[in-house]
């Protein structure tokens, strides 16, 4: 039974998705047609997830898929994301299916299995969230037994991470979103009263308006600029938690979502692949355009054309999930490369491979909840709209998203160059993650320019070490960052005063060194130079600059290399001294899709740099 299934995950409904493993890194094009995104959750994702569940079921705490053990790898979700599978197993039953009885009880066993186990934040959320749904259907004493309902009143609350005062305990603002949803379902269950919900909402918009400002964009930190995924995200959960919960979005709250929606729309594409910087993107990167678009179309901000092509991206991302992201042989998504399938994939240390379950379970239920949205607004079965791919044409070639000006700047500038998209986020990862190249100021474009999950190479960026041997980068302190337009060419040009000292955990200015930089963006050609400036008796000892691509075959030529395989054809570098073509071996050199193939290195040394201002240059150009 469990081999049928997965021969029947690895056929894809659609006919244009051929062997992913020949498409890597972008996956398969869906350029005409798509199946509706209700036919791939119910024939396709719901038998993965089933199989899934009947492995647990069987083999309990000895679970392992792909060899990795399930239980006891220190995954603190894990709990609440089988509860929230379990449960959406019964409540899709009718009141007279004769497997009722059983999923109920198979409910019960695995909420006192799992009772143990770790249980934290996101984790509390999914499990009082699956409590609620049972409990609205008045099958919540039937689903868990009295004792381990008394256990589970008391574990399932929002001050296990909130202090006295409403300050998280160590964890980003988004987790506001969290502690409200878990506040709010409690009160909904009778556990609590509504005061709490009440001040963990108004201190979550608070936080939104404070640091989100003028444009719209939720900070992940207090001020510091990290405007990654979740920035964009945030809103769409905020507002799916304030409907879950029977509440409605204020006007407030819709007009955030609008500007979220618009940074969304620039993304589309055949591939139905979603963000391309920041942490955590991969699969999680296409399901947020999911959590965003029908958040915005249950609150109509979109316009009707809109939401057609949004249920027509929609349809594309869960095509890709199984036909790109779940492994038939295991039945499992992967996004860390264990298999063939794989090839070399990297996420983040935070969704290492013990989580395996719960990103299965997890990422499942953005499409299956998502999909059920779109049901609800009429489009059940509906083939996406055939103008997609036109429709896409009609975006605009050159915009400009502002997140924060001020002393620092930050925005997203995104050029549309007929089917491809490029992105050049200007942001400070700050905490943990300013160093890492997802964050830099380069430019990112799905199959063909990506940074790898937790690396911290110079990706297209000159790193300058000192003669005292400090290591500065120009990654977080951005001022009067200005955006032109002519016709087909965009221009972007900063300065820093300061560069980001490496070895810490934060960004942390010194001024020993300033630059000033300036890309040049027009059809099929991308540029970026830079005036570095040591100040007065600083000596540099060196400069580096690397660039992974997924391009292969290079042959190096005069000032660059050339690519017989790949979207890049060609890239070249001037002022980085000699540089160098190998094949991308290091595992460090993977992106959330695939794994590069060649990594050029660039190095120029103390002799070759006097203390005068030092220009470098790259250029790339594609297909």
């Amino acid at each position: 039974m469990r081999a049928l299934l997965l021969l029947a995950l690895a056929a894809p409904l659609s006919a244009q998705a051929a062997d992913r493993r020949a498409e890597a890194p972008a996956g398969p094009i869906y350029t005409d047609s798509v199946a509706p995104m209700d036919a791939t959750v119910t024939t396709r994702l719901m038998p993965q997830v089933e199989a899934l569940v009947e492995q647990l079921l069987r083999d309990g705490k000895a679970t392992k898929i792909d060899g990795v053990a399930v239980f006891g790898g220190g995954d603190k979700f894990l709990p609440g994301k089988i509860a929230a599978t379990m449960a959406h197993r019964i409540v899709a039953l009718d009141a007279n299916d004769p497997r009722l009885d059983q999923r109920l009880r198979e409910f019960a066993d695995m909420a006192e299995l799992t009772l143990a186990n770790d249980n934290e934040s996101w984790g509390l959320y999914y499990y009082i969230n699956a409590l609620h749904d049972l409990h609205a259907r008045g099958l919540l004493e039937r689903a868990v037994r009295p004792a381990t309902l008394a256990t589970l009143r008391q574990r399932l609350d929002w001050r296990r991470f909130v202090r006295p005062d409403l300050s998280l305990i160590n964890l980003p603002n988004n987790y506001y979103g969290v502690a409200f949803s878990i506040a709010r379902f409690r009160h909904l269950l009778g556990w609590e009263d509504a005061s709490a919900g009440d001040q963990l909402l108004a201190r979550m918009i608070d936080h939104y308006r404070k640091y989100s400002g003028e444009y719209g964009f939720a900070d992940e930190t207090e001020g510091k600029g990290r405007f990654d995924r979740y920035s964009v995200l945030l809103i769409g959960e905020i507002a799916h938690r304030l409907l879950e919960t029977g509440m409605t979005p204020s006007d407030e709250v819709k007009a955030w979502l609008r500007k979220s929606v618009d940074l969304l729309l620039l993304r589309f594409n055949l591939h139905g692949e979603g963000f391309e910087y920041g942490r955590s993107i991969g699969t999680y990167g296409d399901t947020a355009f999911l959590e965003v678009l029908t958040a915005a179309a249950l609150l109509k901000v979109m316009t009707p054309v809109e939401e057609r092509m949004a249920y027509a991206f929609s349809s594309r991302v869960t095509a890709r999930y199984m036909d790109f992201w779940i492994d038939p042989v295991s039945g499992s998504v992967d996004m860390w490369g264990r298999t063939a399938w794989g090839q070399g994939r990297r996420t983040d240390v935070y969704r290492g491979e013990a989580r395996i379950l719960g990103e299965n379970f997890s990422l499942a239920r953005q499409h299956i909840y998502t999909n059920a949205i779109w049901n609800r607004l009429g489009y059940r079965g509906q083939a996406p709209d055939p103008g997609f791919g036109r429709w896409l044409g009609t975006l605009p070639r050159s915009t400009t998203t502002w997140f924060a000006r001020g002393l620092h700047d930050r925005g997203l500038v995104t050029i549309r160059d007929g089917n491809r998209m490029i992105s050049l986020p200007i942001i400070n990862g700050a905490e943990g993650q300013h160093m890492n190249n997802p964050y830099f100021p380069i430019p990112f474009s799905p199959g063909m320019l990506a940074g790898s999950a937790d690396a911290a190479f110079p990706q297209l960026l000159p790193r300058v070490t000192l003669g005292d041997g400090t290591v500065l980068m120009p990654l977080a302190f951005f001022k009067d960052v200005r955006v032109t337009r002519r016709g087909a060419v965009t221009e972007v040009r900063w300065h820093q005063t300061a560069l980001d000292r490496m070895g810490g955990n934060d960004a942390q200015l010194d001024t020993r060194v300033s630059i000033e930089t300036h890309y040049r963006f027009s059809p099929g050609k991308i540029e970026r130079r830079d005036r570095i400036v040591p100040a007065e008796g600083v000596k540099i000892g060196r400069i580096d600059m690397e660039f992974a691509t997924f391009s292969g075959d290079p042959a190096k030529q005069p000032g660059g290399v050339r690519f017989a395989r790949g979207a890049v054809q060609r890239f070249v570098a001037s002022g980085y001294g000699d540089c160098d073509a190998q094949p991308a071996s290091d595992p460090v050199y993977r992106s959330p899709t695939g794994p590069f193939s060649t990594v050029v290195k660039c190095s120029r040394f103390a002799a070759e740099i006097d203390s005068r201002a030092i220009a470098t240059v790259w250029s790339l150009s594609y297909n």
